[in-house]
């Protein structure tokens, strides 16, 4: 297919798959009555094309209007092949006014598009804006356009300017026109010519639309005229007027100030009239044209003659004529020629015969006419033919759409409903409308199904069969043959339904050809049908008999036209001798990945063995006949092979904006799409017919070579054939089935946040090329995977290879449509052709997520294609990926490894070419980028697979070596795998890396609670760098969420090195002081401090201590940036503090505090937060305040403080209670409770006061001072507050130390029990009661010595006088004592 066209064309349908057309509908009720008779007109079509639509730069660039009359209703569609059109579909109905025959036409103005329609009873005029007014420029970007019916529904269609009922119209039939034409004059009038059944031409003008006036009608007729204004009618029309002269076509032209109206009448004769002289001009006998036979046809009145014209500056006003005989019909070319006078005449130019039947339309352009015809078989022929340059009047071929297979094979094994289903909605074969009507019957109701989508009317079809054939069931039970014929007689009479149907939407009305363009379209009832030239294989393989014997050269090999076309022939009788089980035997072969080859030589096998005609017989004669059969082979495979090692460039070099705009939107609308793909399709399945045939008559030709003793020049030739020439076919046969499939498969819909979600999988491949998909979505849906590949990237890339040599806007490029839609589809073909370097079309289905469809085209083309093995391998692990196979993917992914420094798409994908510089192996960046893809979706195990198999591709690599290890490490360290994960990170070679490893397993395995492994491992050269790590995560993180301390202690511990863990518990413990002063944390200092004691006690006494911890820029974790003062300037390093050296003695006064603070929180909650900071001196207050008077001895004496405080506070607490009683008995009783007590009294006497007086006695006597300080500082406390003192505690002070307590007595005004206290001690003195203040011997000679606090009494009897209380008895003991100790004296000195 390398450009090489022939003369013929094939049809191609352009009908919507998904739904119905959607019309407008537009009522136009002018209020007439219907025609008495019952007058009825042929359905008829036509169409219009814009005068630029043949530019590239335009707005109208292939762009035209289709119509279709039927009754009083007309539809109007327009479409473009470059855009999609909205609104564009319009359905206007005049009831009781049926569309004559040529009664509609469209014109174009420099501002609007006029629309003429002419109805039995009326004519009107719909003038719409040009496209080029309803944008502002040619350069639209707008990926939907709006058609020019848009805003029709505004239109006041009943306005007279817009209609006009036919004043001599409404009568009986007689008066029903029977042909007509329109035509706008220069001046802007609309004009419609009318042909009455009475034979008169009348002529209707409507002033412009854009004026005032009066609307005329003129009759012409040949011997005379008359004229009258709109509502002025005559009672009869005086003449010889005959029916003969009924004119049976018309066509206008406007030749410089004159129109000219044409008539081919009844009479078999051609008319000429001119408006302008409003008189014929011209009368030509058309039966002078015919060689003979020409009274026979005189005699009866011509009724399907037909007349067309043509116009060009260059060639002038060409006629056509029709005249319809049985068995003889011909068309004549005329020419019109002007001489002197203003007289005309015709030139023959040329006469062609037809041996069809009924034409249905034809079309005259400048060098051919195109027809359509009905056979005897109701089936579409189009043929067309050059009336100037044919010399054998051989019409020229148009291979048309087949209708669907009256039957569908279905095998035993098969499920009928899934076969019937595929073929009624697979592309090629049925329209939407088709599928509905049938569906409407079958279920005998007038439901509408024209909104369903097309999966929504697939499954309805499904729904509605499944439950006819329930119903038909009576029986309960069923073998598997009686079902299965059942539904298969269920399914096959839907099929045959919508087969009718399709028939009929199928039939032709008309032919179109854009002028511009030189596009031809079928117009049928259902649908609109384009030809596209064929290409010379197709052709020759396609073309009948007749054709194929008349052929003299092909452009396929000119010098060995004969042969080729002897070989052709072959292949024709090869494909007619073929059975249909054979034929479904190859195919089914194909599918089933068989060989080509031995499957063909089996076939060939059952062909010999069935030759009953000898029709083998006849290839094998035939066949002999070629002179060199190998090297026309050759030339066919050539033909057929469309491998090209030209890369394609898809850049638009040195293009302007509006040239690169226009190009993207070429040919991209969803029908231009659907008609390309199906081209595509047709020629696929075309040739793989054709090397179907080839394969099995290549067998064949071995099989004669094999049975003959042949040459040694004839030997080498097979030996080539054999070794060289069946593979070759093979594989292109494979090819093109594979085509064919993908034609034939539809894409599939992907949900959006699938869709969203498989994207950005493959976001980490940056594909950024056109492949991407693009949020722009064919109007047809579903399509077929082509078209989604021709939409989203093969039609930029095609567009921008036709015109990257040409210069767009110098040239005004002219779209020619075989030119360009030959072009487009080789390109488009050589795109997919696998064997192609090109990947585009597997990597677009990959990033458009159809990886089922995908799928089946790596299967396909696996077997046979050598070409990009590993980018299909890449793809096809793809959609293992998609499918949740993972295992299967990886396979896919390291088969696809060995080809990545060898294929364009492997290379784009690890972006090896544009990183040509780098040193880095192509396979590694691949490597990369599959870990990537794999980590994104969330495969580890694959991920850690990989990257084990790609270090020992990078082994003098470290750098990627380290990050594979790192990969490793991550993803083991993510499944749970730590000893694995501890193996990735001691194999890393990056220290860097290795400790970024380090920290994330140290992190990771503590947020897991997984310490056991973390301290087990042994961290071979790592030890530092793992405390380094542990002791800055943990200075760095809270301490009550985190336990990096605990570790870390538990990390020295394990390693035996006791006086680290104590330095770290010992932190911990200090940190919790200082950072979390809550119960809990006072909890854990404690418990720290305690831990720390322990570790020390197990070191030798020489080593038991530790460095102090300091604060502030010890706690600064590592890699932390500078810190800076206010001007910005790098803030000056502290300077280096004093070491403190921490010995066991000073631990154990720190546990001591802290279990202090902890005892204090807990008997008292709020308080914790005081607590935590609190010095020793202040938590003695704090806990005596408490009442944890224990508590407070204990901390005292451990840190050597007065006890006196304590004392007070307890005194205090007692002489509250004295006061106030047991009222809060509860509170009391915890805090005594909370000390512990010598004895415990039970009695019921015993109260919460007198178990505080007795804890005060017991502390009292628990800790002794020198001269009873405590007990002088509880009487002291006592006194002051003028409490009794207790008869325990003064007996208890008055053996102690009397004076001073008679002292306290004198400093609190207590004169009484100072007095009482003296005589007392002096009474001791004396030798009564001397045992209670502790004297040993009583006053006498031999005693020793014994003294008064005189100056203490003397102020005593000083405050009693002046007191005025009785000091007698005081006086009087005094001299009594002195008279004694006078005495002893005395006799002690006598002693000596």
């Amino acid at each position: 297919m390398a450009g090489v066209l022939e003369r013929s064309y094939i049809e191609i349908c352009g009908f919507e798959r998904e739904s119905v057309l959607r019309f407008r509908q537009i009522t136009l009720n002018l209020g007439v009555g219907l025609h008495s008779g019952g007058v009825k007109y042929a359905d008829s079509a036509g169409g219009f094309s814009y005068e630029d639509s043949g530019k590239l730069l335009s707005v109208t660039s292939n762009r035209f209007v289709h119509w279709s009359t039927s009754g009083d209703t007309v539809q109007f569609v327009e479409q473009s092949l470059d855009t999609n059109l909205l609104n564009n579909a319009v359905r206007l109905r005049i009831p009781n006014c049926l569309l004559l025959p040529g009664g509609v036409c469209i014109q174009e103005t420099l501002n609007n598009i006029i629309i003429l329609i002419v109805t039995s009873q009326s004519v009107h005029r719909l003038v719409l804006p040009h496209p080029t007014r309803m944008y502002r420029s040619d350069l639209v970007t707008e990926l939907q356009m709006q058609s020019i019916f848009t805003d029709i529904g505004k239109l006041n269609l009943n306005e007279p300017a817009h209609s006009y009922v036919l004043p001599f119209a409404q009568g009986t039939q007689t008066t029903a026109p029977s042909t007509s034409a329109g035509w706008i004059s220069h001046q802007g009038e609309a004009l419609f010519a009318l042909a009455s059944p009475s034979g008169a031409i009348t002529v209707v003008t409507l002033p412009a639309h854009d004026q005032d006036g009066l609307s005329i009608v003129i009759f012409l007729k040949q011997s005379s005229m008359m004229q009258r204004l709109a509502g002025w009618m005559p009672t009869a029309i005086r003449g010889d007027q005959s029916i003969p002269d009924l004119a049976i076509s018309l066509a206008v032209h406007q030749l410089e100030d004159d129109t000219f109206i044409f008539a081919l009448c009844q009479d078999h004769k051609l008319r000429m009239w001119s408006l302008k002289h409003q008189m014929c001009l011209l009368v030509t006998d058309m039966l002078e044209y015919m060689p003979a036979g020409r009274g026979e046809v005189k005699a009866s009145p011509a009724l399907a003659h037909k007349l067309r014209l043509f116009f060009s500056s260059s060639i002038g006003l060409c006629l056509a004529i029709y005249l319809a005989v049985p068995k003889r019909s011909q068309f004549c070319v005329l020419q019109l020629v002007a001489s002197e006078n203003n007289r005309y005449s015709l030139d023959h130019i040329s006469t062609l015969f037809t041996t069809q039947e009924t034409l249905v339309d034809f079309v005259l352009t400048a060098t051919d006419i195109w027809a359509v015809w009905l056979d005897n078989d109701n089936q579409t022929v189009v043929k067309y033919i050059s009336f100037e340059h044919n010399t054998t009047g051989m019409w020229n071929q148009v291979f048309v759409q087949p209708s669907p297979e009256e039957e569908v094979h279905v095998g035993e094994d098969q499920d009928p409903r899934e076969i019937y289903l595929d073929v009624l909605f697979s592309p090629l074969r049925f329209t939407a409308s088709a599928i509905i009507k049938a569906l409407q019957i079958y279920k005998r109701d007038t439901e509408r199904y024209s909104d369903l989508s097309w999966e929504e009317l697939k499954k309805e079809v499904t729904v509605t069969l499944e439950n006819e054939l329930q119903g038909s069931v009576t029986e309960y039970e069923f073998c598997q043959e009686d079902y299965h014929l059942l539904q298969v007689e269920f399914w096959s009479k839907f099929y045959a339904c919508c087969l009718q149907y399709q028939d009929v939407l199928s039939t032709p009305l008309a032919l179109h050809i854009s002028p511009a363009t030189a596009m031809v379209c079928v117009l049928k009832k259902g649908f609109v049908s384009f030809l596209l030239p064929c290409f010379a294989i197709d052709h020759l393989y396609l073309s009948s008999d007749d054709y194929l014997i008349s052929e003299e050269e092909t452009p396929i090999a000119e010098e060995m036209s004969r042969d080729v076309l002897q070989l052709v022939h072959c292949l024709r009788m090869v494909n007619e001798s073929l059975p249909e089980d054979m034929a479904y035997e190859m195919e089914k072969a194909l599918e089933d990945l068989l060989s080509p080859e031995k499957v063909s030589e089996k076939v060939l096998e059952g062909l010999l063995a069935s030759d009953n005609g000898n029709v083998i017989q006849d290839i094998t004669n035939k066949l002999q006949d070629i002179n060199n059969p190998i090297v026309a082979i050759n030339m066919l495979l050539r033909e057929l092979d469309l491998e090209t090692d030209a890369e394609t460039d898809s850049r638009h070099t040195g293009q302007s904006l509006r040239v690169r705009i226009s190009l993207s939107q070429l040919y991209g609308s969803s029908v231009a799409a659907s008609l390309i793909c199906q081209a595509v399709c047709q020629i696929a399945m075309t040739r793989t017919l054709i090397c179907r045939d080839l394969l099995i008559l290549q067998q064949l030709y071995l099989r004669i070579g094999d049975n003959r003793h042949l040459l040694a020049e004839n030997g080498s030739q097979l030996l080539q054939l054999q070794q060289d020439l069946i593979s070759r076919c093979s594989n292109l046969l494979c090819t093109y089935h594979l085509l064919k499939q993908m034609s034939l498969t539809l894409s599939s819909s992907v949900p959006l946040d699938i869709l969203n979600a498989d994207l950005q999988h493959l976001s980490v491949l940056e594909l950024s090329d056109s492949t991407t998909p693009t949020s722009r979505r064919s109007v047809l849906n579903p399509q077929t995977v082509v078209e989604l590949f021709y939409q989203n990237v093969a039609r930029k890339a095609i567009m921008s290879q036709i015109f990257s040599q040409q210069d767009v806007e110098g040239n005004q490029t002219m779209l020619h449509w075989p030119q360009m839609i030959s072009s487009v589809l080789t390109l488009l073909c050589q795109f997919l052709w696998p064997s192609n370097p090109s990947f585009l079309f597997p990597e677009c289905l990959m990033l458009n997520c159809q990886y089922t469809q995908l799928q089946e085209y790596v299967r396909l083309v696996g077997p046979w294609c050598q070409v990009n093995v590993g980018s299909y391998r890449f793809v096809l692990g793809q959609c293992y990926l998609a499918s949740g196979e993972g295992q299967k993917a990886l396979q896919c992914f390291q088969e696809a490894a060995a080809e990545v420094d060898k294929e364009e798409f492997l290379m784009k994908l690890t972006g090896s070419v544009e990183e040509a510089a780098t040193t880095t192996a192509p396979r590694l960046l691949y490597y990369n980028k599959v870990l990537r893809l794999l980590e994104d979706i969330g495969l580890p195990e694959l991920v850690i697979h990989l990257a084990t198999l790609a270090i020992s591709e990078a082994a003098n690599d470290e750098r990627i070596q380290a990050a594979l290890w790192t990969r490793i490490f991550k993803h083991h360290l993510d499944l749970g795998h730590n000893s694995q994960a501890y193996e990735a990170l001691t194999q890393n070679p990056d220290s860097s890396r290795q400790l970024d490893c380090l920290r994330q397993l140290v992190v990771v395995l503590c947020e897991r609670a997984q310490l056991r492994d973390l301290v087990q491992f042994s961290f071979v050269n790592l030890h530092d760098e793992v405390v380094s790590i542990i002791e800055s995560r943990a200075r760095a993180v809270d301490l009550m969420t985190h336990n990096y301390y605990e570790l870390l202690y538990a990390f020295h511990i394990n390693r035996h090195n006791y006086r680290k863990a104590g330095t770290v518990m010992f932190e911990y413990g200090m940190r919790l002081g200082r950072e979390v002063r809550t119960l809990r944390g006072l909890q854990k200092q404690v418990n720290c401090y305690l831990a720390a004691l322990s570790c020390l006690r197990l070191v030798h006494p020489d080593y038991a201590w530790i460095v102090q911890p300091s604060s502030g820029a010890a706690y600064e974790r590592p890699g932390t940036s500078p810190k800076r003062n206010y001007d910005g300037e790098f803030a000056a390093n502290p300077v280096s503090q004093q070491i403190d050296i921490l010995e066991l003695k000073d631990l154990e006064k720190e546990y001591v505090l802290a279990r202090s603070r902890l005892t204090l929180a807990q008997q008292d909650p709020p308080s914790a937060a005081i607590a935590g900071g609190a010095s020793s001196q202040e938590m003695v207050a704090l806990l005596v305040q408490t009442g944890l008077f224990d508590t407070a001895l204990t901390l005292c004496q451990t840190f050597n403080l007065s006890l006196t405080p304590v004392f007070e506070g307890l005194t205090f607490k007692c002489i509250k209670l004295q006061y106030k009683g047991d009222r809060d008995q509860t509170e009391v009783w915890n805090w005594l409770a909370a000390n512990q007590l010598p004895t415990v009294i039970t009695t019921k006497d015993s109260s919460a006061t007198d178990e505080a007086w007795r804890l005060l006695a017991h502390y009292l006597e628990k800790y002794p001072s020198q001269n009873a300080q405590y007990h002088r500082c509880v009487l002291n406390k006592l006194l002051s507050h003028g409490v009794p003192v207790p008869d325990w505690l003064l007996n208890a002070y008055k053996e102690v130390d009397a004076a001073a307590l008679l002292r306290l007595y004198l400093n609190y005004d207590q004169l009484e029990s100072a007095a009482e206290l003296v005589l007392e001690y002096v009474d001791a003195l004396l030798g009564k009661g001397h045992q209670y203040f502790g004297i040993a011997r009583p006053l006498s000679a031999t005693a020793s010595l014994v003294w008064l606090p005189y100056t203490s009494i003397d102020q005593l009897l000083r405050n009693l006088s002046e007191s005025q209380i009785n000091e007698k008895n005081l006086k009087d003991k005094l001299s009594e004592y002195h008279r004694l100790v006078d005495q002893s004296s005395r006799h002690r000195l006598m002693a000596r």
